[in-house]
């Protein structure tokens, strides 16, 4: 009954490209440091087998200093350590793990075909296969199936969980229960799947264990836990640095300021946020550029959006005779008949446009 550790898609040197020049640099050095959080994590769990499921690195280009410290940590953790190569670190011959000599309590799966490695002491078996180019369409669990020898059968690999025409790897369901494999450690997705059962099989994405854009929110981390024949016993367990955060902030009857107030997180500090402004604001809608200034070092990193619809005191001249009055009217037709959000958030920004525009003054 092995107790495992299991990680994917670490994606080390990101280039964070919707960060701040230094802040992005200080992200990829916070970003290794995740690697000695995941040893720590090891240790105190007393794990026995380290299963990483491809996309390590975030291309063939690593760092030095990258290579060194995964280098350093996997040596220090002293158990088997399976490594699935992805889409994005392929195995191939200028690959990383094909150019550097790894520790020997890591073992990389260097090949499309699914291989096993014993591990007598724990009882069970690791299978995986690798990604030795940016795409494959191969479905590697086709026809494949684990002896019924009374070992724990565990796989490692980066794959696609859906259609069969996927691009990234395609892992079919009724593959998976067919495999007669008890855990199934999978790599590509990065949100948590949480822990789902084909057959006998267990199978699930921990999701990346660091979030690096907006569509990467909340905790991000690891699973942690035992398999035996009976099937897995896992855990999600935050390991994540920073978090994006996307926040609503309502300025409906009351100011911008007491709206973002209220929805600032405690760990502002620590975190990256978008808020995102919404309910009813005058023609000039909400001051991002003055608001950023104001609370720029409250948070980690801050962006701002004004998605506010126009008051109904704003409609209150519309069909006046005048110039504005006409161009309300217009737009208030239009804002009426749209067919979703979106649409009447276009709307609402010409409608401020255009007054801008009418009173010659500026408009952020």
């Amino acid at each position: 009954m092995p107790k495992i550790i299991h990680a994917a898609d670490f994606h080390l040197d990101s280039a964070f490209g919707g960060l701040p020049v230094e802040k992005a640099r200080e992200r990829r050095r916070e970003s290794r440091d995740l690697l000695r959080r995941l040893a720590d994590l090891a240790r105190q769990e007393e794990a026995e087998v380290l299963l990483l499921s491809g996309d390590l690195f975030d291309g063939e280009r690593v760092f030095p200093e990258t290579l060194e410290r995964m280098g350093e940590v996997l040596d220090e953790l002293n158990i088997p350590v399976f490594i699935a190569p992805g889409n994005h670190d392929p195995y191939t011959p200028i690959s990383p793990y094909a150019l550097r000599r790894w520790p020997e309590n890591v073992h990389i799966f260097s090949k499309d075909a699914i291989e096993g490695v014993a591990l007598p002491d724990l009882g069970c078996v690791v299978y995986g296969a690798a990604f030795t180019g940016q795409a494959k369409t191969e479905q590697a669990l086709a026809g494949f199936s684990v002896p019924e020898d009374g070992k724990v059968h565990l796989l490692c690999l980066h794959g696609d969980v859906g259609g069969v025409n996927a691009a990234y790897g395609p892992v079919l369901r009724e593959q998976l229960a067919a495999s007669g494999i008890q855990y199934a450690a999978l790599g590509h997705v990065h949100q948590y799947s949480g822990v789902q059962q084909d057959g006998a099989t267990a199978w699930a994405y921990p999701g990346c264990p660091e979030g690096r854009g907006f569509d990467e929110l909340g905790d991000k981390g690891v699973l942690v836990g035992s398999v035996d024949k009976g099937g897995a016993r896992l855990r999600f367990v935050p390991l994540c640095r920073r978090r994006y955060r996307i926040l609503e902030a309502d300025v409906t009857d009351r100011s911008p300021r007491e709206a973002l107030e209220a929805v600032a997180p405690e760990t502002a500090a620590e975190d990256i946020c978008r808020i995102v402004f919404t309910g009813e604001a005058g023609e000039r809608g909400v001051d991002l550029p003055a608001l950023e200034g104001a609370y720029r070092d409250r948070f980690y990193a801050l962006e701002l959006r004004d998605k506010t619809r126009p008051a109904q005191s704003l409609w209150a001249r519309a069909g006046e005779d005048s110039l504005r009055g006409l161009f309300l009217q217009s737009m208030k037709s239009r804002y009426d008949a749209a067919p979703d959000s979106a649409a009447r958030d276009e709307i609402a920004l010409a409608v401020r446009f255009g007054l801008a525009a009418l009173d010659g003054r500026d408009l952020d």
